[in-house]
């Protein structure tokens, strides 16, 4: 017997072993992939420069020798440039400064680059933390997405590192704050203001649908001002790619992780409050808890589903359609003061948003 127990536990270690043997071929395999697509695209994006920059001075009076100083030009930036690229970048050219946000399994902080001084954001991921929270994906996900979507809409990424501990994500600094210190401080916008950071939220979304990715946590935290007051979508912790080829919708089993969301829905004719009993507030009511209430809710790590989609909240399939019903509430909350699924609790909005979801989609049927 003791025998057969220890030939189980060494064919346990060996079946473990090869597990992590195939898990490392696959990522070197994928990493020496994506080397060469990067270095190949590199060569074609140069090749590219040089024949626009070609093609310009040829419809052009430039004399001859100053056509041959500008394409000299030319190269010795693009040398310039890849040396830099080589440069291995690292914690240590950085000047870290103060501390901005914090995260479930990290820390985001301004910092200032040592060589330009220019600020940047600092995001700083935990692996154990990201590993013990099966988050691997989601951050692989956010880094993916950063690094292909090139829009004035959303933050942008400019370089990524990680040294035995931490993952690093330096992102361009939005000085502004962001749409929910707006609306704390104005309580309700303006239609035309309203607009505005609407439109904008619309750019940002459909480029990142465009490649393929959901956001999933849309909410006014999320939406942040650049110093002339422009709005760029940030946090793709949550983001998802999706195979359009493949499928048109997540499955059940990929849907969004969230503590607050675990509680089994009843969706019945009233939403009960903490005691049991139906508690109706009027319009002037609620955007009075509501004010009290949101700077608590900021500061809250598990957040509020008063903008995730009724789909998602009953684990059903869905697709890009949630990153639109979440905009659709913040809209809204700016014209109105508070979102349109409220209560005093959470889970009473979790059973709020698919029971009004199904009351106005019957309406909108009659009509």
């Amino acid at each position: 017997m003791e025998e057969q127990q220890n030939g189980g536990g060494a064919e346990a270690e060996e079946a473990l072993g090869s597990r992590l043997t195939m898990e490392k071929v696959a990522a070197a395999k994928q990493f020496i992939e994506n080397h060469y697509k990067s270095q190949r695209k590199s060569i074609q994006e140069r090749k590219e420069r040089r024949w626009i920059l070609e093609r310009k001075l040829a419809t052009s009076d430039v004399p001859k020798e100053e056509q041959m100083h500008l394409i000299k030009d030319l190269e010795r930036k693009e040398t310039e440039y890849m040396r830099l690229k080589r440069h291995k970048i690292c914690v240590d050219d950085f000047e870290l400064l103060t501390i901005v946000g914090r995260g479930a399994f990290g820390e985001v902080r301004l910092c200032r680059e040592k060589k330009s001084g220019n600020i940047y954001a600092m995001k700083k991921l935990k692996k154990s933390e990201m590993l013990k929270r099966g988050q691997v994906e989601h951050v692989k996900a956010e880094r993916n997405l950063l690094a292909e979507v090139a829009s004035h809409c959303i933050v942008k990424l400019y370089y990524s590192f990680q040294d035995a501990e931490y993952l690093y994500l330096i992102m361009e600094y939005l000085p502004g704050g962001d749409i929910m210190t707006l609306l704390m401080r104005e309580d309700t916008l303006t239609e035309n203001m309203a607009k505005f950071y609407i439109a904008q939220s619309v750019l940002a979304i459909e480029s990142i649908h465009k490649h393929n990715y959901i956001h999933r946590d849309i909410k006014p935290d999320n939406l942040l001002l650049d110093k002339n007051g422009h709005m760029k979508l940030s946090d793709f912790g949550l983001c998802k790619p999706l195979d359009c080829r493949t499928l048109s919708t997540l499955k059940e089993n990929e849907t969004m992780d969230d503590e607050s969301l675990t509680e089994p829905m009843d969706i019945d004719g009233c939403f009960p409050d903490a005691d049991n009993r139906c508690n109706w507030k009027s319009p002037r009511e609620q955007l009075q808890h509501w004010q009290m209430n949101r700077r608590k809710l900021a500061f809250s790590t598990v957040g509020t589903p008063d903008y995730i989609a009724p789909e998602v909240l009953l684990k059903k399939g869905y697709s890009m359609e949630c990153d639109w019903w979440s905009l659709g509430a913040i809209l809204y909350e700016m014209l109105v003061g508070y979102p349109p699924f409220y209560s005093d609790e959470p889970i009473t909005t979790c059973r709020k948003v698919p029971h009004l979801a199904y009351f106005f989609d019957s309406i909108l049927i009659l009509l």
